[in-house]
């Protein structure tokens, strides 16, 4: 999976949104397909226009490592998923609690970009995570 920093990265060497559609739909297709038995009404993320679903994986211990899985049925929202997982995936609990995503989303011009729907979209993805990794990290 590609890093957020990697991400960001690139995004800085596209000038239009075109390319960075293009780019975002590029890495939608990267992101590994999630298995049809975790394509859940419990998994799938309210608030979206399109299908998407999220699966965490907790670590142990007292602020553990959460990793996730995600997928969509639409190409740009995949490619969204996978940006949402690259800057959470692999990050304690309480870090993804205080982590601003979209501090970086404002610095790649991601959400400026997006219809109304991607972005509420992209915030219930961000929000679902953010709660889980907040519950986590006051147990």
């Amino acid at each position: 999976m590609t890093s957020i920093d990697q991400i960001i990265d690139d995004f800085a060497f596209l000038d239009d949104w075109e390319d960075r559609y293009r780019y975002v739909i590029e890495l939608g297709k990267a992101l590994p397909d999630l298995a049809e038995e975790n394509k859940t009404a419990q998994n799938k993320v309210n608030g979206c226009a399109s299908q998407v679903w999220l699966v965490t994986h907790r670590g142990d211990g007292a602020d553990p490592v959460l990793t996730f899985e995600g997928d969509s049925d639409a190409h740009i929202v995949r490619g969204l998923v996978a940006i949402v997982l690259a800057a959470y995936s692999g990050k304690t609990a309480s870090a993804i609690a205080h982590y601003d995503v979209f501090d970086v989303f404002n610095r790649i011009g991601l959400v400026e970009n997006l219809s109304s729907q991607r972005a509420n979209g992209l915030r219930s993805m961000v929000k679902r995570i953010r709660d889980e990794a907040q519950a986590l990290a006051a147990a």
